[in-house]
């Protein structure tokens, strides 16, 4: 049985190959829509949706990213479809190659407005890190796995050297700003990865 790791790969890789199948049917080269696609990731999605619980925060913020753009697709596809069966996408070139163009608009556009949702997001509070450390873990993994759905590199990250980082940062805001707690907040901003301290009286 495949792992939940595992899964959400498959996931992702079944939703790029039915984007290009997608446009492989609108451009005319298929006949019929990828449906055994769409059913396969169908029917991982309804199960992990009913299996929230079971994930770690970074694979549920792993699963939100690929379930928000897997809605968004799904939106685009039934619209050419139903475009293509009234007969008012034409089959050739310039056509499949505006469609496809008309998606990356819609991608990006969906990506900035990620950046702004509470999907992609992630708050923790802490007044002792070297005493929470379930806290700093769920931090940690939200930060990372935030950076691989930005697409930025995470080969220099380590976990030790992030809990020093946490460790330090939370003694000296609290020794600054005389304050017991600090709450860290991981946001996608413009599409980058943020990871602020903010103080909690």
């Amino acid at each position: 049985m495949a792992t939940v790791d595992e899964d959400l790969a498959q996931i992702e890789k079944d939703i790029r190959q039915l984007k290009i199948e997608y446009d492989q049917f609108f451009g005319g080269g298929r006949k019929r829509p990828p449906t055994e696609i769409e059913w396969r990731i169908d029917q991982l999605i309804k199960r992990y949706s009913e299996r929230g619980g079971e994930m770690k925060y970074g694979q549920r913020f792993r699963f939100n990213n690929l379930s928000q753009t897997y809605a968004k697709y799904r939106d685009i596809f039934r619209k050419k479809t139903v475009q293509k069966e009234e007969g008012k996408v034409q089959r050739h070139f310039g056509a499949a190659a505006k469609a496809i163009e008309a998606e990356r608009a819609e991608k990006e556009k969906a990506r900035k407005a990620a950046a702004g949702d509470d999907t992609a997001r992630f708050r923790v509070i802490c007044s002792a890190p070297e005493r929470e450390p379930e806290k700093v873990e769920q931090l940690y993994e939200a930060f990372m796995e935030a950076k691989k759905v930005a697409g930025e590199d995470t080969g220099k990250l380590t976990r030790s050297g992030f809990d020093e980082f946490v460790r330090k940062k939370t003694k000296d805001l609290q020794k600054q700003k005389n304050c017991q707690e600090v709450e860290y907040v991981v946001e996608l901003v413009e599409g980058k990865v943020k990871l602020k301290a903010l103080v909690k009286k």
